[in-house]
């Protein structure tokens, strides 16, 4: 099935028809953008005047536009932030023993319970104007998507063939050289790939951020999420459909013109591929190279470029390595350990001087049950979405066809903001009277849920077909084959899954265990529920204490259970 020209009857097109087609898209691009722009510089105003939200349906476009263009603005800023944070930490050894383990605790830290903390930021630096509302929410939006493109590129630069190393030494590269010829070519397709996942999760930030209560404070930025906000708030159910039919319509708009484009091109930088498997395909791909006017514009600025090149070359020529010296390196390394335990100790003592002169031991032993709660229901939806969605990952993967199918469904699923559907799923709660001690667990898995699909799905497809086609061949059925050939295969994918699932549930715990429909607010009891009644009432103190008990949960998780498979994924189950 096909929604769009098929490639063959692209590269049939003209070249002038083509060209015609990028000159007149062109012109509506900029045209979107320069409206939205043009808003939202004009209705800069004092904060404490909250932009009335217009329910009427001839408005979503609109706010649809804003609310996406946050979303690029943070994918641009995530992006220039992974490549310089990556590139560190893999090529600095002093620096990876700090930055990693900074990321690693930066990415456990809920975006959503530290909101209220840049919106009031934000708004002291930009004071008497929406722009410190706006910097808040894009600020959101990039905490959500960088800690994972990051990881991704850090792990890529780590994981470059020795033999391609050894080639760019051989060749005396410059680091610019190896930057743009090897580095960034070689991560491209695993960068591209998250990011596209990121980008997805964005959506669930971007619609949370603009509409938020802090310190008895009501602020709204104009966009979808607001939107829907007010359509809750007004218990306005057809307004609620037409958003979701917007944000879908957008959800759509960014794969077909953007991402899709984006996977077929950065299929030509994979270091190896299978026969069997099938090249991405992209009929705006296609477009592009069938017009005149990408390829003129690639020679017209392929002197600039050069010219960059040169300059950039000349200032990381390589340098010859000096001899190591084992007694120095010995005393730059007890040092860094010897200010890493400083810093640890300074921390403790700042800890515990915060629980006796603010809340109190009791309140800590309050936060620790309430987050223990909570991990009950991250642990059981892990468990059941892996028991559901495992099976159908791998069968997707396994079946060109069926993924060929099913993929932009499940690429959907992924990307579509889950507290979009919060409003339904709390109605029929209300209706039905289902405790929100359980429901909870559903809305939590709406968005959660998908990451342990999705890489299930990537893990069966990285799994050799000759591998599959030997294992039809000796017989391997049954819980056989998934034993001696599924498991090891996607296993670490499947952790990569979960980790991410995790994580994307403790966050979302902070909006699904405290939901509302008009003037019905149904509450769970757990750490998510305890931050957000902290946020609501600009309680600092409480916020502080639940935002650094779900960080020293999600931390301990990571270090005492999901370390240990990614190791026992790469000891026993690998390929």
């Amino acid at each position: 099935m096909r929604t769009f020209p098929s490639p063959e009857a692209l590269r049939r097109l003209p070249a002038g028809v083509a060209d015609v087609a990028i000159i007149f898209g062109t012109l509506v691009l900029l045209a979107l953008v320069a409206q939205v722009g043009t808003g939202a510089f004009v209705q800069f105003r004092p904060p404490a005047v909250v932009p009335q939200i217009d329910l009427d349906p001839r408005n979503l476009p609109y706010y649809a536009a804003r609310s996406t263009l946050r979303m690029f603005i943070a994918l641009g800023v995530s992006t220039l932030f992974t490549l310089i944070y990556g590139y560190i930490a893999a090529k600095s050894h002093w620096a990876e023993r700090i930055l990693i383990p900074l990321l690693d605790i930066l990415q456990s830290v809920p975006v959503l319970g530290f909101l209220s903390i840049t919106v009031t930021g934000f708004i002291a630096l930009f004071p008497g104007s929406l722009l410190g509302l706006e910097a808040a929410s894009i600020f959101a939006i990039f905490t959500s998507q960088v800690w994972n493109m990051t990881f991704s590129f850090y792990q890529s630069l780590r994981t470059i063939p020795q033999e391609l190393s050894e080639a760019t030494t051989l060749y005396r590269l410059s680091g610019w050289q190896r930057f743009t010829q090897l580095e960034v070519p070689a991560a491209m397709v695993g960068l591209l790939w998250n990011a596209m996942m990121s980008f997805g999760g964005g959506w669930f930030f971007v619609a949370a951020s603009e509409a938020i209560s802090v310190l008895n404070q009501d602020y709204t930025l104009p966009g979808i999420g607001s939107y829907v906000e007010a359509a809750i708030r007004a218990e306005d159910l057809p307004k609620l459909g037409w958003a979701l039919l917007t944000i879908a319509i957008v959800i759509v708009l960014v794969d077909q013109l953007f991402w899709r484009p984006l996977i077929a091109w950065s299929d030509k930088f994979r270091l190896e591929q299978s026969a069997g498997v099938a090249a991405p395909e992209s009929w705006l791909y296609d477009l592009l190279t069938t017009a005149r006017i990408p390829r003129l514009l690639n020679t017209g600025l392929s002197p600039v470029r050069e010219l960059g090149d040169r300059i950039l070359s000349g200032l990381s020529r390589p340098h010859p390595m000096a001899p190591s010296d084992p007694q120095r390196q010995q005393r730059r390394e007890r040092l860094l350990t010897q200010s890493l335990l400083v810093l640890i100790g300074a921390i403790v003592v700042w800890i515990l001087n915060f629980i006796s002169t603010t809340v109190g031991l009791g309140e800590v032993v309050l936060t620790f049950g309430l987050g223990l709660l909570t991990l009950m229901r991250v642990a059981l939806l892990l468990v059941v979405a892996t028991v559901i969605w495992t099976p159908v990952g791998v069968a997707i993967g396994f079946n060109p066809q069926l993924a060929r199918l099913l993929q932009p469904v499940v690429q959907f699923l992924a990307a579509f903001p889950a507290n979009f559907i919060f409003p339904f799923a709390t109605l029929f709660f209300i209706r039905s009277h289902i405790s929100i001690e359980w429901g909870s667990i559903l809305l939590m898995s709406l968005g959660a849920q998908w990451y342990i699909l999705f890489n299930s799905i990537a893990g069966a497809q990285s799994i050799p077909t000759d591998l599959r086609e030997m294992a039809v061949d000796v017989g391997l059925k049954g819980w056989q084959r998934w034993r001696r050939l599924i498991i090891p295969g996607i296993f670490s994918a499947w952790v990569t899954g979960g980790v991410t699932a995790s994580g994307g549930a403790w966050n979302a715990s902070i909006v699904s265990e405290v939901v509302s429909w008009g003037s019905t607010t149904l509450t769970a009891t757990g750490l998510g529920t305890y931050i957000a009644e902290a946020t609501a009432v600009g309680d600092w103190p409480r916020i502080t204490l639940g935002i650094g008990m779900m960080s020293l949960f999600v931390v301990g998780l990571n270090r005492l259970f999901w370390r240990r498979l990614y190791q026992l994924a790469e000891d026993k189950y690998h390929l």
